[in-house]
């Protein structure tokens, strides 16, 4: 963990990770220091707290944090006098990154101490630089590349002729199989596997016939990739996730999937193979989306939805049947396999009201 620093210099610290694009007013006990971050129900003088959600605006008046980090609408609302009882406020037009930013600074991920576990095997033909960090049990395939700062966990695999980029993270038990790439700055939890196999097969005679999975996996720089996740290589040219790309965990990618820059993949979706994904996209946790289609950049996915065609125009997408008691929700899936039937009776009835004969109805509607 970093130094405790005064709520003044976690200010100055957070402009400069952000790159002057997030400033902030410090309120009150600008120079309270503090050592950690915690919620806002259970936050003690020397933590940081933020309000960004508005189903909890009842727990920042009464909370115990050093310093809440709150929008200015928020500020207004809740302490018009913009002092409180005891702590300071910082308001901010984005608090929620405000926070992530301040909590990066106070908890201090720490640059990996340069060395090579006597346990790991490392290939004569591989190139490790002096300042990356191989692990127990790890193994480093001839040919691959591990740059300056890259931090390889214990019981990794970095496969022949890939390549894990300057200051990036393998967690322990990642699988990087060969000819992968991964930039810099990315992270990769446990479990994680990076180019194995496509799911590609021809029926052929009652069977299968395997085809080669001849290309590999791209990965950007900045991109974070959960426990347990799978990123299949391609088939005939590469799977492709751009940079600043967020996967969380138990995500499958499959085979020449892209992903654009900046898209955020919550847990447990499953993306088919080929399928394009644009730039800035959010994919809501267990949605799923078929292969050989293109979503738009800034598209938003509700989780769960089952993306089946594609979505030329960005917006918001959901397709979730509401949850309902399951007596009601059987009556409702029987409706369903009427609806055609329902459809043609309204429709005669309509034209009945209107006085147009059945013999120049369309012919599905001329059945009793």
């Amino acid at each position: 963990m970093a130094a405790a620093c005064t709520v003044a210099e976690l200010a100055v610290a957070v402009e400069r990770l952000s790159g002057g694009r997030l400033s902030a007013r410090v309120l009150g006990a600008s120079a309270l220091p503090l050592e950690a971050v915690a919620p806002l129900d259970s936050a003690g003088p020397c933590d940081l707290a933020f309000l960004a959600n508005p189903r909890y605006r009842a727990q920042a008046p009464a909370s115990r944090a050093g310093a809440i980090v709150l929008s200015p609408t928020e500020r207004t609302a809740l302490f018009p006098l913009e002092i409180r009882a005891q702590g300071a406020l910082v308001e901010c037009e984005a608090p929620y990154a405000w926070f992530a930013f301040a909590a990066q600074h106070l908890v201090g991920a720490g640059a990996p101490v340069p060395g090579r576990d006597p346990s790991a095997v490392v290939a004569a033909g591989a190139r490790v630089d002096a300042g990356a960090r191989i692990e127990a049990l790890a193994v480093i395939g001839d040919g691959a590349v591990v740059e300056e700062g890259a931090w390889i966990g214990a019981g990794c695999s970095v496969g022949t002729n890939a390549r894990v980029g300057a200051g990036t993270r393998l967690h322990a038990g990642v699988r990087v199989y060969e000819g992968c790439r991964i930039g810099r700055r990315g992270i990769v939890h446990a479990g994680a596997v990076i180019g194995a196999d496509g799911f590609g097969f021809a029926p052929f005679a009652g069977g299968w016939v395997k085809i080669p999975q001849t290309g590999a996996v791209r990965i950007g720089d900045d991109v974070e990739i959960g426990a347990n996740t799978t990123i299949d290589r391609g088939s005939a040219g590469d799977t492709v996730i751009e940079d600043g790309v967020k996967i969380d965990n138990q995500v499958q990618v499959a085979h020449n999937c892209h992903i654009g820059a900046g898209t955020a993949i919550a847990g447990c979706v499953g993306i088919a193979g080929s399928a394009f994904i644009g730039r800035n996209c959010q994919i809501g946790g267990a949605a799923m989306i078929h292969g050989h289609i293109r979503i738009a950049d800034g598209t938003i996915v509700s989780a769960g939805t089952l993306v089946s065609r594609t979505l030329a125009e960005p917006g918001f997408y959901t397709g979730v049947f509401p949850l309902l008691r399951h007596r009601e929700w059987e009556r409702n899936a029987a409706l369903i396999g009427h609806l055609a039937d329902l459809r043609g009776r309204l429709r005669r009835l309509e034209r009945a009201m209107a006085g147009i004969s059945p013999a120049n109805a369309p012919q599905e509607e001329r059945q009793p």
